[in-house]
This record gives structure tokens, C-alpha cells and sequence, in this order.
């Protein structure tokens, strides 16, 4: 049996009115800037996770106007340990085009949403529906899932045929009231009930509509992406201390996955990097023996991407004073004011430990 388009929002709403989340730091002074921040931040993380980063750079960045003015390290700085940090550069550049482009005022029509960096479709449609009060649809990974289960979908929801379909039947389902409550509540029902793992199908309000729980395939569904081994890349990260103690960060470039966070100077082979090594430590006088006393190599480790593991092979050169490297040198806790990658973080973390 095939979930109707008024059973369906009508017992979804029935079940968020007394089970839902009502108290989300983002469900307080729906502002379309307040809205649009925790859209942003809840793309791939979990709630609970989003939840402190969302306070603190509420603290800091309260209105549109003082994100617009930041510095790109100061708003990276706050994101950093949250991943995938296009992200937070994109809500920069973002706040920036409203602040030139449309005085000040976040944009209250879908065309004009979808020009800002980093938003998409769905997001557009939870700003305008949730700030805006505005009818559209959603289609995040929670969504997804809940619909692929619902109607027993047989393809992967990535595939654009596929999608197109979901896409049609989020639509179908959203209803032409509390269209705003009905966004948080098909969220709410993916992320408490119908999880990935594990769902609570016996507490589910839709339950006798869902046609996976009905033919008893709930485990099969959604259908994975087809799987793609990932390569796995080897780096060298320098982890130079002068002799002051003081950390020595590169500024990245602006593409890239830690496109404009600072870190490690960072070597892809690891000849490269001992020839750099050689050329400092032969600037300062130094022997092959002293060279290799003042050097460190740290165990390796991995972190993992969407498309390829890194491992990562820390080296420590300690009493070096100068690099002919663009960056700098800091103090360790002026280091970790920064805006840093995960894995850099916990290098400099150690370092003062």
C-alpha cells in the first residue's frame, strides 16, 4: 500500500505534535539567518554534533552583518573540527553577496536562494519553508531514506532518475498547511526513528504505509551506492618547532578540502620532503648526524575522506628558526585559535601536551 498525500503528512504531523523536537537551539527566533546557519551546518553532521558549533558561532556571529565583516580564518577558526569546510567559506562568501547584492536582507525567493554559494535545492526549500513559511519540499539524506523505505524504492537515490522521482514525491506528500512544521518533522522522523541502522519501525507513524516494513525488507532499503574501493594517498606533514617552542602554519589555498584553513607544511612523497629537510638543516650548519637526532618521525595515521583515505606521516624537526616556506611561526595556543583540519589539530594538541 502506497502512503497517500493526506494520511501521510496528517499522521507525520500528528506524531511530531507530541513526539518531535521542539527545543533545537535553530527553533527559537526563526530568523531566515538563524535558519539558513543550522541548514548549512546540519548538511552531512548529525544534530547533536552541529549543536555546540552552532551556539558558539551564534555567540560570535549573532546577524548576518557580523559574519559579512569576519575574516575568512576567523569564521574557519569557528568551524573548525565540524568537516567539509567549503562549508563554512561558502556562509562566508554568502553572508558577503547579501550584505552587496541584496542590502543586507537574506533573499526570500527560490531563484535568488540557489545563486548563494553551498546551497542547493533542498536547502533552499527548508529555509523558505521553515523561515519563510513558504511551501516547498526537502530532499536531505534523512528524507531520502524515509521515502526509499516508504515506497520500497529499488535504485539507488543518487542515480538522477531516481532522484527526480523522490524529488516528485516529496513534493506529492508536503501538505498546503504547517508546511513549515511537516519540513521538521519528516527531518525529525529520519534522524529518531527511521535511522539508518536499527529503526524504530514499531513506533513509526506511518508505519502501515511503509511497503519495506510491510513486505518485511526494511533492512534493504535504501539501496547502497554502488561501492568504489578508495585509494589511499600517503602525505608528510612537517611539524617544525623553533626555539621559542613556537609551531610553524601554511595558509592553504582557497580550493581544496582545507581550502583556507592553515596547516602543516605538507609533502606528497616522502623524498620531497626529506630533500626540504636536507636544505634547512644544511643552511644552519648542521651534520647528517645532528640532523637526524633533531628529527622525529611521529606514527602514522589515517583520516578518512568521501573519496580516498589519507594517511598521514607526521615529522618533527625541533630548533629551526627559519624555512624558506610561505607561513609562519605561532604559539601553540595561538595555533589552536585557528581555523585547523581535524587531523592537523591533533598534532598541534599533542604538541603541547
Amino acid at each position: 500500500m502506497s502512503a497517500n498525500s493526506i494520511e501521510f503528512p496528517k499522521q507525520l504531523l500528528a506524531w511530531f505534535d507530541q513526539f518531535g523536537r521542539h527545543d533545537l537551539p535553530w527553533q527559537h527566533n526563526k530568523t531566515p539567518y538563524r535558519v539558513w546557519v543550522s541548514e548549512i551546518m546540519l548538511q552531512q553532521t548529525q544534530v547533536q554534533t552541529v549543536i555546540p558549533y552552532y551556539l558558539r558561532f551564534m555567540e560570535r556571529f549573532p546577524d548576518l552583518q557580523t559574519l559579512a565583516q569576519a575574516s575568512q580564518d576567523e569564521v574557519l577558526a569557528h568551524w573548525s573540527g565540524l568537516g567539509y569546510y567549503a562549508r563554512g567559506r561558502n556562509l562566508h562568501k554568502t553572508a558577503q553577496m547579501v550584505m552587496n547584492d541584496f542590502g543586507g536582507h537574506f533573499p526570500d525567493n527560490f531563484e535568488d536562494i540557489l545563486k548563494l554559494p553551498g546551497i542547493g535545492r533542498s536547502t533552499a526549500g527548508a529555509i523558505l519553508s521553515i523561515a519563510y513559511k513558504k511551501r516547498f519540499a526537502i530532499l536531505d539524506g534523512n528524507v531520502k531514506r524515509v521515502l526509499c523505505r516508504l515506497d520500497a524504492v529499488e535504485s539507488w537515490s543518487g542515480e538522477k532518475t531516481t532522484e527526480a522521482k523522490l524529488w516528485q514525491r516529496a513534493d506529492e506528500l508536503t501538505p498546503q498547511k504547517r508546511f513549515d512544521d511537516y519540513t521538521q518533522a519528516i527531518m525529525d522522523l529520519g534522524a529518531t526513528l527511521c535511522t539508518r541502522s536499527k529503526p524504530k519501525c514499531n513506533q513509526c507513524p506511518v508505519q502501515k504505509n511503509c511497503q519495506a516494513l510491510q513486505t518485511d525488507r526494511v533492512s534493504r532499503f535504501p539501496l547502497s551506492k554502488p561501492k568504489k574501493s578508495k585509494p589511499t594517498r600517503h602525505n608528510w606533514f612537517l611539524v617544525a618547532r623553533n626555539r621559542g617552542g613556537q609551531v610553524f602554519l601554511q595558509k592553504r589555498p582557497q580550493q581544496g578540502i582545507w581550502g583556507g584553513l592553515w596547516s602543516l607544511p605538507q609533502f606528497e612523497d616522502e623524498s620531497t620532503f626529506q630533500e626540504m629537510v636536507n636544505l634547512h638543516t644544511k643552511k644552519v650548519g648542521k651534520s647528517d648526524t645532528a640532523q637526524q637526532s633533531d628529527l622525529l618521525k611521529w606514527p602514522e595515521f589515517k583520516h578518512t575522506f568521501s573519496h580516498y583515505h589519507l594517511r598521514l606521516h607526521p615529522v618533527q624537526l625541533e630548533r629551526i628558526d627559519h624555512l624558506s616556506l610561505e607561513g609562519g611561526w605561532f604559539s601553540l595556543p595561538d595555533a589552536l585559535t585557528l581555523g585547523l583540519p581535524a587531523p592537523i589539530r591533533r598534532i598541534v594538541e599533542q604538541l603541547e601536551s
